[in-house]
């Protein structure tokens, strides 16, 4: 430290009775070439400094606009994105719903159509019961006549003879005359 000082009292002195001097002590002349360069530095770099901070600045404040207005841009387009999909999901809960009522409808009208089915089938069997019946009966009445038929013929065979068989047949020729009469 104490060379510094020196060095200092040194240049004050000045140079002595029209001599001229090296300074030979390096430290003291680093620091002061130190100074006097970094005055200069200062002095003349300063306004070369502030304009290149001055970009700098200006570079980092464009960015952040153009990042805002990005970001400006993204929330927009997520908005639109959110509205969009609420649309979709509420279409698409229209149409969840008005598929289960289609489906409730189609299911309704199956089990109707089953049940016309069904009574139509009732009906069929009914009928075909109805028809067979009938058809038994009329088989039985038809045998039973053809029984009770053979039977009155045999019984009538074995009990008429000849005068009563002419008698029964001018009968029934004399009923047709007057069937016969009253129909012209």
């Amino acid at each position: 430290m104490k060379n510094i000082t020196d060095s200092f009292v040194f240049l004050g002195q000045g140079p002595s009775a029209g001599s001229f001097g090296f300074n030979t002590d390096i430290l003291a002349t680093n620091l002061i070439n130190l100074s006097v360069v970094l005055g200069v530095l200062i002095f003349f770099g300063k306004g070369v400094l502030s304009d290149l901070l001055d970009n700098r600045k200006q570079r980092i404040l464009s960015t952040i606009r153009n990042s805002e207005e990005l970001c400006g841009g993204a929330v927009e387009q997520l908005e639109k994105a959110r509205a969009r999909l609420q649309k979709v999901e509420r279409e698409a809960e229209e149409f969840r719903e008005k598929g289960y009522f289609e489906i409730e409808q189609e299911k309704g009208n199956l089990i109707n159509a089953a049940f016309q089915n069904l009574e139509q089938l009732e009906n069929y069997k009914n009928e075909t019961i109805q028809f067979e019946q009938q058809r038994a009966i009329n088989q039985v009445q038809q045998r039973v006549f053809q029984q009770a038929l053979q039977g009155a013929l045999g019984t009538l065979n074995n009990c008429l003879n000849g005068e009563l068989h002419l008698r029964t047949i001018g009968a029934n020729i004399g009923i047709f005359r007057a069937m016969k009469e009253i129909t012209d």
